[in-house]
């Protein structure tokens, strides 16, 4: 994942959960310092690297307000994404039907054997 866009996304999201202005700020200042040609390569493996990459700052580090809000986005994204891997998981032990073919070859083999 682009950094800058990881960044992007996690602004919206803190815009959507009413986020202390002084985290905005944080999150536009580093969004700023990503847009540059030198950081362009940069990547992250997910928004949520990003996330707690972010609560390590020093500004979330002296600043409890800031702290706070990229907890509960931590903890959001978290959750959210624990339910995702869930459900691809019960999608993937989901027994499906077997198909007449099967039934067929399966009688053959017996006949075979037997």
């Amino acid at each position: 994942m682009n950094v800058l866009e990881g960044l992007r996304q996690i602004q919206d999201r803190l815009t959507d959960n009413d986020a202390d202005p002084a985290t905005l700020q944080v999150v536009e200042a580093i969004k700023q310092r990503a847009a540059l040609p030198a950081a362009a390569p940069a990547t992250a493996t997910s928004a949520l690297q990003l996330v707690r990459m972010l609560m390590r700052t020093p500004a979330a580090d002296t600043n409890v307000r800031i702290y706070n809000d990229l907890v509960r986005l931590e903890e959001e994204m978290s959750t959210s994404g624990a339910a995702y891997r869930a459900k691809i998981e019960a999608e993937e032990e989901r027994p499906t039907p077997k198909t007449k073919k099967f039934y067929k070859e399966l009688k053959e083999k017996e006949r075979s054997q037997g």
